[in-house]
């Protein structure tokens, strides 16, 4: 349910371009990011960082690309975004010696210092790939192209989940097992 509560906005964007243009496409994009937050507030009666993060980008770049007409910026809003995100990320981490995932995660997640120091650092590099990646479509291809990279580019964040997933299971006690002991 919530991999279709993520992928919905991307789904309407790339739907509302195919049919229109790219700046119904940016209104489609800006109307289903509200209605997400709004979704996922409703939901878990709280907003993480990113999703704020991601709301306030969206309607950002989406107002600059509509006001200014430039589809420049709604091209661009993944790059910022991720970008953004590996900068707080190692910044915290190696700046600041703060671990930003463990303190956002941490309460849902009980893993090593170790394994939440090598996540974050893995969770930096992804976002830097994901920026390069999107910046490089954004500024060498056609609109139309990095429309369907967004909505074929969307395997990079599925296999991150997965992969994300498959190192850290190895991590985390079953705790019913545990209790079958007792």
């Amino acid at each position: 349910m919530r991999f279709l509560i993520d992928f919905f906005p991307i789904a309407l964007f790339v739907a509302a371009y195919k049919l229109h243009d790219i700046y119904t496409a940016t209104a489609v994009l800006m109307a289903a990011t509200v209605l997400q937050t709004g979704i996922i507030y409703g939901i878990d009666r709280k907003l993480q960082t990113l999703q704020k993060v991601t709301l306030v980008l969206v309607l950002v770049f989406g107002v600059l690309t509509l006001v200014l007409q430039d589809e420049r910026f709604i091209k661009w809003k993944p790059t910022v975004l991720y970008a953004s995100m590996a900068i707080v990320l190692g910044a915290a981490l190696w700046g600041w010696k703060k671990n930003f995932l463990q303190i956002l995660l941490g309460s849902q997640l009980s893993l090593p210092t170790t394994v939440w120091g090598r996540l974050t650092v893995i969770w930096v590099a992804y976002f830097l790939f994901m920026a390069a990646i999107n910046g490089y479509v954004a500024a060498f291809y056609s609109t139309e192209d990095w429309v369907n990279f967004k909505l074929w580019g969307y395997i990079f964040p599925v296999l991150f989940i997965i992969g994300q997933g498959l190192y850290i299971a190895r991590y985390i006690k079953d705790d019913s097992s545990d209790a079958k002991k007792s």
